[in-house]
């Protein structure tokens, strides 16, 4: 995957369930599928476990961007390892040792990736920040899909965008929450390559949204917000 390019990754969470696989057929123009993983504990809300992520696997190419809403991801990484991810991203808020997270999702021959929560700050990632391979701002505070896009992450975007640079490292920049064909070219601009967005394409015609999304995003390639 081109860190030069706009990466679209629909998230599952608002797609129709009971339409999963026509739903997996209309977006396979995206770049990654985007699952999101909540526990009811780390979060208020629950969502999906492995099982349905094993049924995915056999459905879809598309890369699996595993995002762990967990309260225990020391534990629950392995099961989402073993259930097909590519990529799985854990939250620094619910971590104990995040190096040994890492270690053990590279060790499966995944990509290892770090969210944060809007009011965590970036120097968190001071001593991880060389070892990841994808780093997630939650622009909305996790739990629910269809919430409003926070516009104080975009200055955040840019420190981290900064902060990488100034560490020699080019891991994948991603943004969860919010994201619609409004604002993406302002969030493309301020660092970010992957956009995650769920009512923006599981509300009307999808695959035209991912590619409107992905058009949109690409009119901030190239610009400083």
């Amino acid at each position: 995957m081109s860190l030069e390019k706009v990466l679209i990754a629909p998230s599952i969470l608002s797609a129709d369930r009971m339409r999963l696989g026509e739903e997996l057929d209309a977006i396979k123009d995206a770049d990654l599928l985007h699952y999101d993983v909540m526990d009811g504990h780390f979060t208020p809300n629950l969502s999906f476990g492995t099982d349905t992520l094993k049924q995915i696997r056999k459905a879809t190419n598309l890369p699996l961007d595993v995002h762990l809403m967990v309260s225990n991801p020391e534990e629950a990484v392995p099961w989402f390892l073993d259930a097909g991810s590519d990529i799985v991203t854990f939250h620094w808020e619910a971590q104990t040792h995040a190096d040994r997270i890492i270690n053990l999702i590279h060790s499966a021959g995944a990509k290892a990736g770090i969210a944060l929560n809007p009011a965590t700050p970036l120097n968190t990632l001071d001593y991880v920040l060389d070892e990841v391979d994808l780093v997630l701002l939650m622009s909305v505070n996790p739990g629910y899909g269809g919430q409003k896009f926070i516009p104080g992450i975009l200055q955040k975007s840019r420190d981290l965008a900064r902060m990488c640079r100034e560490h020699g490292v080019n891991p994948i920049l991603e943004i969860d929450g919010g994201i619609n064909k409004d604002n993406v070219q302002e969030v493309v601009a301020s660092g970010i390559r992957a956009l995650v967005a769920g009512s923006a394409v599981f509300k009307g015609d999808r695959a035209a949204n991912v590619t409107e999304l992905r058009q949109a995003g690409e009119r901030g390639l190239g610009k400083s917000a």
